[in-house]
């Protein structure tokens, strides 16, 4: 078997990825793996804007409510189901299309990065622990926010082992994937065809405000009550999601319903300028700048015209 043809549709929350992800598998006969770490877990459905079965139109998904909202799921794990996916999908005569905004999930598939051959790094952890205990869990996890602010978000500070595992895949992560520029490894058995799709700033920010103002109509509020009244505590990785966390510091009284909205829309356009600054590393990639088309269609017709004539070549 040669190389796998897989198509990744990526760009920051809110862009419209799931629309497009949709319409492709439909017409390119293909199936869709989640890239998103948080759409993973069970119950957790507004707040992560997960898609609904009636959404789906029949396109099958992966990835998407496999783990309880307490297990603990790294970019290991996703990487290893992934790549079992991909190669299902493939054999069943579909299209692979990888759809998300975690940027370490995308890596973890289009280089070359083996975390099952690493055993661990025992001396550094034994550091980060000792740093731990001689600086406080504060200083440990604000060392993990400046090589991923993202897993720094979802993972407590109080959750020691968890952000030394997660500074220690992400210095792996950087090892093997260098710069950026020079040492690059692109994983061989894949031949990707990256989309990253934006959106003018403002408009972006405007999609995102009013997709929170829709998940607390739909009832996130009730969703957050449920988890918290099924056991799940909030200091776990996934309860410290964007849109949980806020809610949840809401009903222990520390602000009011309306800050924690706020707090959500702001954090939740944070994360996106974050993306889009991860996602310009991929200079391979085809930008797809969605405000630049009257007609949404249009835009849908230029990426499958774009990805079937890639497809064609190989």
């Amino acid at each position: 078997m040669g190389k796998i043809p897989v198509v990744f549709i990526a760009g920051p929350t809110a862009v419209g990825k799931t629309d497009l992800s949709i319409n492709l598998a439909k017409k390119l006969n293909g199936e869709i793996i989640s890239a998103d770490s948080m759409q993973i877990y069970k119950y957790m459905d507004i707040g992560t804007a997960k898609i609904t079965e009636e959404e789906m139109y029949g396109v099958k998904h992966y990835l998407i409510d496999e783990v309880e909202p307490d297990v603990e799921f790294s970019v290991v794990d996703f990487q290893q189901r992934a790549k079992i996916y991909i190669n299902e999908i493939y054999e069943n005569g579909k299209l692979p299309i990888i759809a998300g905004g975690t940027g370490l999930y995308i890596n973890s598939l289009i280089y070359d990065m083996d975390f099952t051959k690493s055993k661990g790094n025992t001396k550094l952890r034994d550091e980060l622990q000792k740093e731990a205990d001689e600086y406080g869990v504060e200083y440990l996890h604000n060392k993990l926010k400046e090589l991923d602010e993202k897993s720094a978000e979802r993972i407590h500070p109080n959750n020691i082992k968890r952000v030394i595992r997660a500074i220690e895949v992400c210095l792996e992560a950087e090892e093997k994937i260098g710069n950026f520029k020079n040492d690059i490894k692109f994983n061989e058995d894949y031949y990707p065809i990256f989309i990253i799709l934006n959106r003018d700033r403002e408009h972006l920010y405007e999609r995102i405000n009013k997709r929170v103002d829709i998940m607390m109509s739909q009832g996130l509020l009730k969703e957050v009550n449920k988890l918290l009244e099924m056991g799940y505590n909030e200091k776990l990785t996934s309860m410290q999601a964007i849109g949980y966390k806020e809610i949840i510091k809401s009903l222990k009284g520390e602000y009011s319903i309306e800050d924690a909205i706020e707090l959500i829309k702001r954090d939740s356009r944070r994360y996106a300028k974050r993306q889009i600054t991860w996602f310009k590393r991929y200079d391979f990639a085809k930008w797809i700048d969605l405000d630049n088309f009257s007609d949404q269609d249009e835009a849908k017709s230029l990426i499958l015209s774009y990805i079937e004539g890639l497809l064609r070549n190989l």
